[in-house]
């Protein structure tokens, strides 16, 4: 009795253990080269409006990463736009790593969010496809002091992506890093990087 008890509990660790590593296996990414190219894709948080020029998130980012950063952000984009937008990115820049921070404009403009889901999953799988891994940032409900919109995280849950969901919902909260109601100023925009470097050095990236 006492052995069949043992040989349970062994088993029972073990189980533990193989659900912890594959749960660490989802969140992590691959080591980044030296020369790897990321591309930064999404709307105007990331083409940096409210900001002067050189101090989008994805400038900045390549200033303390030392990678080659693309800012693809189109302001006032909207995920069916990104959609059909992506394709050619991913053919011009051929990235080993992808940005994306899209939905703001839908959540803004009272659009589906069912369908922003359904256009951001699509965007996740043609980027896997590509050959590149992917982090999805979630923005925050149209109410800016909420948290994200609830269909980031459901999409990082359905397709194991690498997720921040409270990072641009905290700095939209902050007074001093905002240039508007929903663009960020230059010290918001490198605090953006910061925290953006910071996340990709905890999932593995860098």
């Amino acid at each position: 009795m006492i052995k069949l008890f043992e040989l349970a509990r062994v088993s029972l660790y073990g189980v533990l253990l193989l659900l912890l590593v594959a749960c660490g296996a989802e969140e992590k990414l691959q080591p980044l080269s030296s020369d790897a190219v990321v591309v930064a894709f999404g709307d105007s948080l990331t083409e940096g409006v409210g900001a002067s020029r050189d101090s989008a998130y994805p400038q900045v980012l390549a200033e303390i990463s030392g990678l080659r950063v693309i800012n693809e952000g189109v302001s006032g984009e909207t995920t069916v736009e990104g959609l059909a937008r992506l394709p050619l990115v991913l053919g011009a820049h051929e990235p080993d790593l992808v940005i994306l921070m899209e939905g703001g404009n839908d959540i803004l403009r009272n659009m589906s969010h069912a369908q922003a889901k359904s256009n951001l999953a699509q965007m996740i799988q043609m980027i896997r496809l590509s050959g590149a891994q992917v982090v999805l940032l979630g923005i925050p409900e149209k109410n800016l002091f909420s948290d994200s919109a609830d269909f980031y995280q459901q999409l990082a849950d359905e397709h194991n992506v690498a997720f921040e969901g409270e990072m641009m919902s905290d700095l939209l909260k902050t007074r001093s890093y905002k240039s508007d109601s929903i663009h960020l100023n230059n010290q918001g925009y490198r605090e953006l990087a910061n925290r953006i470097y910071g996340f990709l050095q905890e999932q593995g990236a860098l």
